[in-house]
């Protein structure tokens, strides 16, 4: 296989000027262990999984209330046992840089609901304490759960970080979720507080969520209270105020120090769940000390994020995205906090935000990326970007074609870092940094710490082919486990089914030998195979949005259960004006042939509104096929999920003319049966 199109090096200074080139720095004055590039040092990180992370821990000075036994105390996946003994809190390493930089800003948001707000270091401290005294006087203790149901604002940080400080556990949803998606979420970890807001602002649109939190009170039977955050119209009733909770308590010594309360390493931060689009949402519940050990390795070596710097990331609480923005806070980042419609009032609006509160990381998903280049955008000359040193890109797979408009915008000064991961593990699997080159259409490689590969069917190691993603060494972040399955079979099902002891993803992965890079292809379980040739679904999308009359594609293969070619059909969304016309259906043909192979050429093209993505942006390929293949839509994805509520609509729609016309197909056959055996 010949080599990827290189776009960039490694800046000629990196190691002088980077986070990274610090930490080699220190690994060998004070370890004397000395690495000859990124791949000799992640070959490292994932063969002494004990030197690596313990030399993480002390590289970032991690405080403990007890000290840890040794790194690990069992190796086994799943069950490894990292660092026992030490007990800490995450939410005390968020706040550390209060003490040494109270006056400077550690939060910045930006939203259409109202009007821009900073938190410094010291205020973001003193509002944290007061929460924490305020859950408190609520019953609020060890292993307690607390549920938001809040946009990404600087309270919905505020009540996180005062619910780790007690040791309790965080699970929020965002407000455009729906009361049966969030009453199916939380009522699997039976919270006892929730905190929720009347309404937002979305554009220039007023939501009134009202009814929604009246349901999903009303659907959680453990619920003692409700908190009202004032935010957009409206009033929440017979709840606690938000500043009654931030309240100074009639003991001042309660409000004096955040506090934290000591855990042990593997004791439950926060539950992330799964988005729920082929079944109900899985509970993944990460612990204190991995989703600290991780986002510290994470944001410093390959975000290359260190004091003064400001990251940008538009998320929202449903997505672990939002969990990794607020890790900033753990490397002395101060983090932009952005709501509301991500393409109001156009799509420059983020390229204005990272130019107005000075970013110096900024992440877009790849559709974004794609949309900017299509619409002929030159954000690095429309806007004052000096700062931006990294641009991160996640969700789904970014094209070549992405790679080289960013690179031809921003030039060599601004890395474009893409990493594929997930909520599962709360971090990325494969990624860029400062050390790594970027070849288009590569991810750079591995994350330290993350012994990935590709397997075969057969469970071999395969490079320069597809095959399934999995990490065959435990990692810090990797789950404690989900919540309420108390044996682990429901965990030991998810990930390790496939090949016992190693961890399977469940993305479709090639790794390319020359380069150490790798491309993921989608999901391994929406992989298309035609005449045994199997081809991952982002190949695909790559040839087809390439074209000027395309927005966006979705491919299904519906195997032929007697083993034939099967049906390839694919939808496209069209660009403003574009028509679905003989020709483009030859162009689209033409082009998949070219590019791919004749047998990739679809069976039928489709003209759909939208296509159908969950919320955080990944397509929904599979559950299109269920119900392309008969399930109900209720069966095959919960609304709540999508981020158009409609788009699978045209699905169910297509699904029904299908099965009509094919019962018409076997009376018609069955008829003239019938009457040839008359005859």
């Amino acid at each position: 296989m010949n080599e990827p199109e290189l776009l960039r090096e490694p800046a000629p200074d990196a190691l002088r000027t980077t986070a990274i080139g610090d930490y080699l720095a220190w690994l060998k004055r004070t370890r004397d262990l000395a690495f000859t590039g990124y791949r000799d040092l992640h070959h490292w990180s994932v063969t002494d999984i004990e030197g690596f992370w313990s030399s993480i821990w002390d590289h970032f000075d991690v405080r403990t209330h007890t000290p840890y036994d040794r790194v690990l105390g069992r190796r086994d996946m799943p069950g490894a046992e990292w660092f026992p003994g030490a007990t800490l809190n995450y939410a005390e390493h968020a706040l550390r840089w209060a003490e040494a930089t109270p006056d400077e800003v550690a939060v910045l948001a930006r939203s259409q609901t109202r009007g821009p707000l900073e938190l410094t270091w010291g205020e973001l401290a003193d509002q944290v304490a007061r929460a924490r005294a305020g859950l408190r006087r609520l019953g609020v203790g060890r292993g307690d759960r607390v549920v938001a149901y809040l946009p990404n604002i600087p309270e919905t940080l505020v009540a996180f970080l005062a619910t780790a400080s007690l040791g309790a556990v965080w699970a929020s949803c965002a407000p455009e979720f729906g009361a049966r998606g969030v009453i199916d979420r939380f009522s699997q970890i039976e919270p006892t507080v929730l905190l929720a807001t009347a309404g937002y602002r979305y554009g220039t649109k007023d939501i009134d969520r009202r009814d929604e939190v009246t349901a999903i009170r009303a659907g959680l039977a453990t619920l003692r209270h409700t908190v009202h955050v004032p935010y957009g119209p409206g009033e929440l009733t017979d709840t606690v105020a938000w500043a009654d909770l931030l309240a100074e308590p009639a003991d001042r010594s309660e409000s004096a120090d955040p506090g934290f309360d000591p855990v042990p390493f593997a004791h439950p931060l926060c539950v992330l769940f799964s988005s729920g689009t082929t079944g109900q949402p899985k509970p993944i519940v990460h612990g204190h000390g991995g989703i600290l050990l991780e986002h510290l390795k994470n944001h410093s070596l390959s975000w290359d994020l260190r004091p003064g710097d400001r990251v940008l990331w538009f998320t929202t609480t449903a997505w672990m995205m939002w969990n990794s923005l607020v890790s900033g806070l753990l490397v002395g980042a101060s983090v932009v906090m952005i709501d509301g419609n991500p393409l109001h009032p156009g799509p420059d609006w983020q390229w204005q935000l990272a130019e107005e509160t000075g970013a110096t990381l900024m992440g877009a998903s790849p559709g974004f990326l794609m949309a900017c280049r299509k619409e002929g955008m030159a954000p690095a000359k429309e806007h004052d970007l000096s700062r931006l040193r990294q641009i991160g890109a996640a969700g789904s797979p970014l094209p070549p074609e992405g790679f080289r408009w960013v690179a031809e915008q921003f030039g060599p000064g601004v890395l474009l870092n893409v990493g594929s991961g997930g909520t599962d593990v709360c971090t990325g699997i494969l990624q860029g940094g400062p050390l790594q080159p970027v070849w288009a259409g590569e991810i750079s490689g591995p994350c330290l710490g993350v012994a990935a590969t590709a397997y075969d069917e057969q469970g071999s190691e395969v490079t320069d082919a597809l095959g399934e993603l999995v990490i065959t060494e435990p990692m810090p972040s990797m789950p404690v486990g989900f919540w309420g399955d108390t044996d682990g079979t429901r965990y030991r099902d998810t990930y390790f089914d496939t090949y016992p002891g190693v961890w399977r993803h469940g993305d479709w992965v090639r790794f390319t030998a020359a380069t150490g890079s790798c491309t993921v292809a989608g999901r391994s379980d929406a992989t298309l195979n035609r005449g045994g040739v199997r081809l991952g679904t982002a190949e695909f999308y790559r040839v087809v949005e390439e074209l000027p009359e395309v927005d966006d594609s979705l491919v299904v293969h519906l195997e032929d259960p007697a083993g034939g070619p099967g049906e390839l059909l694919l939808f496209v969304a069209l660009h403003n004006g574009s028509e679905l016309d003989d020709a483009l259906r030859k162009r689209i043909a033409t082009a998949l042939r070219g590019a791919l192979s004749p047998r990739h050429v679809p069976d039928s093209v489709i003209p759909v509104p939208v296509i159908p993505r969950n919320r955080t942006g990944k397509k929904l390929e599979l559950p299109a096929k269920k119900i392309l293949l008969g399930a109900a839509l209720s069966e095959a994805a919960s609304r709540d999920t999508l981020a158009e509520p409609t788009s699978l609509d045209t699905f169910t729609a297509l699904a029904a003319q299908r099965s009509t016309h094919a019962a018409g197909a076997v009376r018609q056959g069955a008829e003239q049966h019938h009457g040839a055996e008359q005859h």
